[in-house]
């Protein structure tokens, strides 16, 4: 029964099981469910998506380690990586549709292209917790972009 619980949160309740693009897909979960958290959710959601960043890469650690054995080291099924990831992009983005929408394509471009020593932590640390790390810093990278266009008021 754990290690379905552990299946259920790699996969982000399994879609990363759906072929295609995994990754994506996981991405996609975090986009909604960050704008179904701005309409529905009673409080500032920058300390919602925080906490769950952070009990979700706990999880997530958990579960790439406790499926590494049957899966591999970072499979592409394993999707809640970039779910968190994707939650870390919207911290404190004031919420525009025109911003979730960036934030999915600069945090997918971060997580693709893996630059500015992220590729560095996805091909050298081999630990449970990297799978996490290079999604979270991708996350960071998005983050800091979408603000930096923000600010400048470019779109």
């Amino acid at each position: 029964m754990i290690r379905n619980i552990l299946k259920f949160i790699a996969t982000t309740g399994y879609l990363g099981n759906i072929p295609g693009a995994p990754g994506t897909y996981g991405a996609i979960f975090g986009t909604l469910s960050y704008i179904a958290f701005h309409y529905y959710y009673p409080f500032d959601i920058n300390y919602l998506l925080i906490g769950l960043s952070i009990v979700f890469t706990y999880l997530g650690t958990i579960a790439c380690r406790d499926m590494e054995d049957e899966w591999g080291h970072d499979p592409s099924r394993v999707v809640i990586d970039e779910t968190v990831g994707q939650w870390i992009t919207y911290l404190f983005i004031p919420f525009h549709l025109k911003w979730a929408i960036l934030g999915l394509i600069l945090f997918r471009f971060f997580d693709i292209l893996k630059p500015f020593g992220i590729k560095a932590i996805d091909e050298k640390m081999k630990h449970p917790f990297s799978v996490m790390l290079d999604d979270i810093l991708a996350g960071v990278y998005a983050l800091m972009t979408l603000h930096f266009i923000i600010y400048l008021d470019i779109l």
